[in-house]
């Protein structure tokens, strides 16, 4: 029993936020049934993407629905409220969040209480001061960025298949991805693969005249999966015709011409950025304190260092990896340590309101796995170096052992059966990003042609 009533506050919806929020609900469920205890989860978004799955959703794998979990159906015991912390004072124990009616309601946002905060709120895209980024380059973290990539090459296919100018087929066909590590190599490699195959139904586009660049500021891509398999990885990608380019960065994609820094220019309708990210801007406009990369500074219980009643875990925070050899390293912000420090978190959070002793979070890496394509990977689990089918097949396995809900695993294994029966789906539906073209123009309107404001929506 908890020694007083406790209010928490869940502020992020991703891995750390869902997972932590879900254990609390399960080991607090008599205390929640007598009201000595509520949950609140803010999030900008009312599910939580599994993002892993998400190359596969853009190249037409797995459909978006079952790579996102609804979380108003997972999280039944707890209040979920749709919107966007802006700002935390801890001190007050109060948190400033913008939802949906705050501009129609011409407010600053809501005040919500608390008595423990747990703070999620994961990352966003780290981008540069490039020269034409914002206004051309796509995304790869959301799920409507990676279904808006899919509708995006295959439109440039079909612009490429009608068009008689060279220099605007040229660019049409030209794909550039900047960033080595697991979104864009995952992507590049899940998107060039449909991208070939759909090219079988185009009278006039071949595989080999679409140009595919991966441009990578290091001297490797895929750290995380050791330097063997990196080299390998490349050594792959370049017999598919794929362009790798290492230790060059990306200069400018002004006028849709992609200028690298090795003085190549690629005249390009695409530009994928994937360059790493970092921590929440929500971070900053707490009263918490903060490391030089501005994640939390966190102890190995994933308590906030030197501050009471306040948690945090994933890429928000800089948690001490106790397992490591080296003094003061810290655990990866990725998902394998996210899913296992919710559980800690979520148990944690209930020891402190039970007067129990805290957990501390302790687990080594077990390795990585990548997908290239269908029936395409690497891997190192354990000291362990897989390649080709065998790493291919231990992502999925190991990706569909870790989605959640029963239900979406199902949905997900049932697809993927499904996919091996019939042929590819090579369709695009750009045209979602313009629900209301059709009918301004009949009803004698010129139709808008930018996509309704969505700051997630992919370009």
């Amino acid at each position: 029993m908890v020694k007083e009533r406790a209010r928490i506050l869940v502020v992020g919806g991703g891995y750390v936020g869902m997972y932590t929020a879900l254990r609390l609900q399960r080991r607090l469920k008599r205390e929640l049934g007598r009201g000595e205890a509520e949950i609140t989860v803010v999030t900008p978004d009312p599910y939580m993407t599994y993002q892993p799955f998400l190359p596969e959703a853009a190249a037409g794998a797995i459909s978006p629905r079952h790579v996102v979990v609804p979380l108003r159906r997972v999280l039944d015991r707890c209040r979920v409220v749709i919107g966007e912390a802006t700002a935390v004072d801890h001190a007050a124990r109060t948190a400033t969040v913008r939802t949906p009616a705050t501009e129609e309601e011409g407010t600053e946002g809501i005040r919500i209480e608390y008595d423990e905060l747990v703070l999620a709120p994961g990352s966003v895209a780290r981008t540069l001061p490039i020269p034409g980024l914002a206004e051309h380059a796509i995304g790869f973290k959301t799920v409507e960025e990676a279904i808006g990539l899919r509708n995006h090459v295959l439109e440039q296919m079909d612009i490429a298949s009608s068009t008689r100018d060279p220099a605007v087929r040229d660019a049409a066909l030209t794909f550039v991805f900047v960033g080595g590590g697991y979104a864009g190599v995952e992507a590049l490699g899940e998107l060039e693969d449909m991208a070939r195959y759909a090219t079988r139904y185009y009278h006039n586009v071949r595989p080999e005249d679409m140009k595919w660049i991966l441009v990578e500021t290091s001297d490797r891509i895929l750290p995380e999966v050791g330097e063997e398999m990196g080299r390998y990885t490349v050594t792959e990608l370049r017999r598919r015709n794929i362009d790798v380019r290492l230790e060059t960065r990306l200069d400018s994609c002004a006028d849709r011409v992609a200028v690298l820094s090795d003085g190549s220019r690629f005249p390009t309708r695409t530009v994928v950025w994937t360059a790493g990210v970092k921590p929440h801007p929500v971070l900053a406009a707490t009263d918490l304190p903060l490391n030089e990369r501005g994640r939390l500074r966190c102890t190995a219980e994933l308590s906030v260092e030197g501050v009471p009643h306040a948690w945090a875990a994933g890429d928000a925070a800089a948690v001490p990896d106790v397992t490591a050899r080296e003094e003061g390293r810290e655990c990866a912000p990725n998902a394998q340590h996210a899913l296992r420090q919710a559980r800690v978190l979520g148990d944690n959070v209930v020891h402190s309101l039970r007067g129990e002793p805290l957990e501390t979070y302790a687990h080594k890496y077990a390795g990585s796995v990548a997908s290239l394509g269908l029936h395409k990977g690497v891997a190192q689990i354990y000291g362990r170096k897989l390649k080709g089918y065998p790493a291919w097949f231990m992502h999925r396995t190991y990706h569909l052992s870790r989605v959640p809900t029963f239900n979406r695993k199902a949905r997900v294994a049932a697809e993927w059966t499904l996919a091996g029966l019939f042929k590819r789906e090579i369709v695009s539906l750009g045209s979602l990003e313009h629900p209301r073209a059709e009918f301004e123009l009949a009803a004698g309107g010129k139709p808008s042609q930018d996509p309704p404001h969505n700051p997630k929506g992919s370009s």
